[in-house]
């Protein structure tokens, strides 16, 4: 009986596809043209097909720019770096293709930035602050203005070593403010002592002492003065002053001086009268007499009156009546 197992058995013959040849050209030239389709579409959406201005920015160097990188305005790309080159002082020269459906963002007035951060890539950004002033020219040439963070950073570790220098230079043991802390320890151990504020005024306690006697010496001196003053004012200005006398002699001396106007009066009309009448002048002599003695009493009263004025008045120890 022969075995299957080890019987070989004819294997069965492949299938054979009509126009196998021409499929697979067919397949190719499909999937070059789906190839192309695609590039095509990149290309339109990078914008390689789109109407475009050129821009040159210049700066002193272009670390961090690469080929392709977008400007953005307002956090809208507007343009894309298409070239780098050096120009002819060793400056780098950025062509930015801008497309013109955004070119009108730019003005003469805008202003370019790069910006490098300490982390991330680098930025172009352009800034229009009036966008009424005049479009920006085809090919213009604009300086950026470059700002790196990583360049700050030798400048701030320079000023913390400055400062901590300082700082260790005031916290010294012979510092200013060391110094001046004692001294501020100093005045407030005296301004919790005896003394107090006086003792730091006065320097010492002892001087401290002698000021508070000095008042005190003061003070009593200011009583003293006080007690003198009052007395002098009762003495002058009290019921029995020499003021109230002076005062009521004065009243005295103002009757006695309206007793002579009135004797004055009755002189005068005597004159009158002897003039009037001429030829009695032994009538008018005999009248004038009396009169005469009338005034002369009068005038001793005033005299009398003066003296005791001025024996009551300090102020005035002289005075002299003279007699007519």
């Amino acid at each position: 009986m022969t075995d299957k197992a080890n019987d070989p058995s004819p294997l069965p013959l492949a299938t054979t596809i009509p126009n196998i040849e021409y499929k697979a050209v067919l397949l190719l030239v499909l999937f070059a043209v789906l190839m192309s389709a695609a590039v095509i579409y990149l290309m339109y959406a990078r914008g390689a097909f789109e109407s475009t201005q050129r821009l040159v920015l210049v700066a002193d160097d272009a670390e961090g720019i690469v080929i392709g990188m977008d400007v953005t305005f307002s956090g809208f790309p507007i343009g894309r770096v298409s070239r780098i080159e050096l120009n002819n002082e060793g400056k780098a020269r950025m062509i930015v293709d801008v497309a013109r459906k955004d070119a009108h963002w730019l003005r003469s007035s805008s202003i370019f930035t790069m910006e490098r951060g300490l982390v991330g890539a680098t930025r172009l950004r352009a800034f229009s602050g009036v966008l009424s002033d005049p479009p920006l020219a085809e090919g213009a040439v604009r300086s950026v203005l470059v700002g790196d963070a990583a360049a700050e950073i030798p400048l701030l570790l320079a000023s913390a070593k400055e400062l901590v220098q300082n700082l260790n230079a005031m916290t010294a043991a012979d510092s200013s403010l060391e110094l001046s802390l004692r001294n501020i320890k100093s005045v407030t151990e005296k301004l919790a002592g005896k003394s107090g504020a006086l003792g730091v005024l006065a320097g010492t306690d002892q001087n401290a002492q002698k000021l508070l006697t000095t008042i005190d010496r003061a003070n009593k001196l200011l009583a003293t003065v006080d007690n003198l003053a009052l007395k002098a004012d009762s003495q002058v200005f009290g019921k029995n002053g020499a003021i109230p006398e002076a005062q009521a002699a004065i009243v005295q001396l103002n009757g006695l001086l309206t007793d002579a106007r009135a004797s004055l009066k009755k002189i005068d009309a005597v004159l009158a009268e002897a003039q009037a009448v001429g030829a009695n002048v032994k009538d008018a002599t005999a009248d004038l007499a009396p009169l005469r003695a009338d005034v002369e009493s009068n005038l001793r009263k005033v005299e009398q009156l003066v003296n005791e004025i001025n024996r009551k008045w300090p102020f005035k120890r002289e005075a002299e009546v003279k007699l007519p």
